[in-house]
């Protein structure tokens, strides 16, 4: 009899990625699409992209033989709670072949499944938004954050380039050079001066001003546009955007710190874009963790949809070897 087969979701509000893989780790089918998720895009428009991800996963395999299927997706509850969104979520399920149920988790689940196996540990998410939780028996017991931009998300792409704009202000305004970071920031909201774009010079008021309103012009939640920028200062060793990076660390630690009790040692998976990479953020909020948590190993985060496809996979009765498969399907991610 041939192999089961599982389907691994991962659904966020950029992009869709789904995963078609044997219960032994064989990787069938991947697909692609756009931001899947029904709250930050609506039931039907979501539901389009999922059908879109799944039809590609799937084209390689008769989607008869899936035996089980997981989803991660922030805010999962909401998905749970919504009869339309599972009304469209569930239609795009019959219209691509599938006859079996689909979990749905939360994306922090997902991320720390795609890191490791242990059934209990703690993940650290910092993307544009940022969250922590703790993992009991694979199951996200409680979190600290994730409260979204205007209440929380302390440490995130988000946070970073609403600090980085901070920064640059009260260097406008105290009359400090305008260079390292409080350069690039008035370059990306104001313009180039060597091409004569935005009004760069003249009175200190004139220039706070112009930067308030290139902020307040655009969504909140595009300050995390200019997370790169603090990023690429600190790699170039400039002081102020060095300090930003080390008070997110503080903050991310802080999250952790709250869901974690001090002798704990399973593992801590580092996830988000700002963190999975080789970034001054990784690797100050990696040394922030080895202070206070020695013992635990620190690992990044893989392939959220293989992280979804294995926590299907790991109670089917022919996967024998729950830890095994997941070697195979997301190898090892310990940091060094």
């Amino acid at each position: 009899m041939s192999e089961s087969l599982v389907v691994g979701l991962d659904i966020g509000g950029t992009s869709t990625r789904a995963l078609v893989a044997t219960t032994t780790g064989t990787v069938l089918g991947r697909g692609r699409a756009g931001g899947g998720n029904p709250t930050t895009h609506g039931a039907d428009a979501a539901a389009g992209e999922l059908r879109l991800a799944l039809t590609a996963a799937l084209a390689p395999v008769d989607p008869g033989r899936v035996s089980a299927a997981a989803m991660g997706l922030a805010g999962a509850g909401r998905l749970l709670a919504d009869p339309v969104a599972r009304a469209a979520f569930d239609r795009v399920w019959d219209q691509v072949g599938l006859r079996c149920g689909y979990d749905v988790t939360g994306d922090a689940l997902a991320a720390y499944a795609s890191g490791t196996p242990h059934p209990d540990g703690s993940i650290v998410i910092a993307g544009t938004g940022a969250i922590a939780g703790e993992i009991r028996d694979l199951t996200l017991h409680r979190v600290a954050d994730g409260h979204g931009w205007l209440l929380g998300d302390a440490g995130s792409g988000f946070w970073l380039g609403r600090e980085a704009v901070r920064r640059t202000l009260a260097a406008i305004e105290t009359g400090q050079p305008r260079s390292g970071l409080p350069d690039l920031v008035m370059t990306e909201l104001l313009g180039d001066p060597a091409t004569g774009g935005g009004p760069r010079a003249g009175p200190a008021r004139r220039t706070v001003d112009a930067l308030v309103q290139a902020v307040t012009a655009r969504p909140p939640i595009a300050l995390a546009a200019l997370a790169p920028l603090v990023v690429r200062a600190a790699r170039a060793d400039d002081p102020v955007a060095a300090d930003v990076i080390a008070t997110a660390a503080r903050l991310l630690a802080g999250s952790v710190g709250r869901i974690r009790g001090d002798g704990d040692r399973g593992p801590i998976v580092l996830g988000g874009g700002l963190l999975t990479g080789d970034t001054p953020l990784s690797a100050a909020l990696g040394d922030a963790l080895r202070e206070r948590w020695p013992a635990a190993p620190l690992v990044t985060a893989g392939d959220g949809a293989a992280g979804a496809a294995w926590l299907a996979a790991r109670t089917l009765p022919d996967v024998t070897d729950p830890a095994a498969l997941h070697h195979r399907l997301l190898g090892a991610g310990v940091l060094p």
